[in-house]
């Protein structure tokens, strides 16, 4: 009786999840298994794919666009994640006072995180226009030219690394919940010592908010190994491959020019590579991620030294 009645619980739960369970495999992991076949075949969407094996891989290595655009992400990524965790930790901060109204600076800080992509793109299109925009009309209130920014190879892609601070409010939050959840006792205590600002900065807030940092780090990197909208709707890639990013590629190859293997296997190298960065970053986690207050590695040698002083009593004790 309890069976059947456990049973029906059961199906009764499927049934409710259903939707979600045929939309993860008919729309996520069917696609995702079907481009690993994809990535060996020539197709173009309207004939018959043809198996080439690995001819897709092998024509990366002698694809000068491919390597445009693994260094125009890679910049991309090396520059900008790291000034979003700077101004990301320092506006969380700076909004963590106790102050009257933090709450609607924090909203307002929050809130370009939400925009959409392309009603993001629109806005920083106006921001960067070399004779209207608001930079180059400050810019010039003070007699300095501005650049041409989104038309010149040499600050199209600074362009756009100056756009991505626009939506650190979501890391900010992180890191402003991080901040909160840093006991209080420790800055009290480095007060008593006579510790500085910017002291009690270094050695208690950083170190409390690695695991914050580590978190955002590799979301961070995930998302800029993945920028598509803001040059799609910019500046297409251009101008000359400048701004020529990984999915953006991989996005021409598929539907401009209908090459769907290349796409997939545009699309499995690029999983590869984030994993390869991701798994790096847990690997070396350890010398810089503090838990409780201590790295891992600390951990380890503390307890290794609690054993060997229970070793030593107990010899002292055999001794006696």
């Amino acid at each position: 009786m309890i069976g059947k009645w456990v049973r029906s619980k059961n199906v009764t739960g499927y049934l409710f999840i259903s939707p979600w369970l045929i939309g993860l495999f008919v729309f996520t992991l069917f696609p995702l298994l079907y481009s690993i076949v994809l990535s060996f075949t020539d197709w173009n969407l309207l004939e018959k794919a043809n198996f080439i094996g690995l001819s897709n891989y092998d024509k990366m290595a002698h694809d000068d666009t491919f390597w445009a655009a693994i260094k125009v992400t890679f910049i991309y990524s090396a520059v900008s994640v790291p000034l979003g965790i700077i101004f990301g930790i320092l506006l969380a901060v700076l909004l963590n006072q106790k102050l009257p109204g933090i709450r609607l600076f924090r909203t307002i800080f929050y809130l370009p995180a939400v925009v959409s992509g392309v009603a993001v793109a629109m806005l920083w299109l106006w921001v960067f226009d070399p004779k209207y925009g608001i930079i180059n009309t400050i810019l010039s209130w003070f007699g300095i030219t501005g650049p041409e920014w989104l038309s010149d190879p040499n600050t199209a892609l600074t362009s756009l690394i100056i756009m991505s601070l626009w939506g650190i409010g979501d890391a900010m939050i992180i890191y402003l919940a991080g901040l909160q959840g840093v006991p209080r006792e420790l800055y009290e205590a480095a007060d008593v010592d006579g510790a500085s600002v910017v002291r009690k900065f270094w050695n208690i807030t950083i170190p409390m908010l690695t695991p914050t940092i580590f978190f955002n780090l590799i979301m961070g990197i995930i998302k800029s190994f993945q920028v598509f909208t803001q040059a799609l709707v910019m500046t297409k890639g251009g101008p000359g491959d400048s701004t020529m990013f990984y999915v953006l590629y991989l996005y021409q190859n598929a539907f401009n020019f209908f090459k769907m293997g290349y796409a997939s296997a545009l699309g499995w190298v690029l999983f590869l590579i984030i994993m390869v960065l991701i798994l790096v970053l847990f690997k070396t986690s350890g010398r810089w991620v503090y838990y409780g207050g201590d790295t891992p590695d600390e951990g380890k040698k503390s307890k290794k030294r609690s054993k060997q002083a229970v070793r030593r009593s107990e010899k002292g004790g055999e001794t006696t």
